[in-house]
């Protein structure tokens, strides 16, 4: 049998689906209000750091 088959037989399993859908979009989304919201400051004295030594 193929392994498609096996997850139809398993109930509720489109669940799992749609919940790491939805964790990977709110994931992205916090990230990406993050990149915008820290100041260019921030980044270029981060970018720094290994030349500092």
């Amino acid at each position: 049998m193929k392994f498609i088959h096996y997850i139809e037989k398993i109930s509720g399993i489109d669940i799992y689906g749609l919940l790491s859908l939805g964790i990977f979009v709110i994931f992205f989304l916090a990230m990406l209000t993050w990149v915008f919201k820290t100041r260019k400051k921030k980044f270029d004295e981060v970018s720094r750091v290994p030349l500092d030594n």
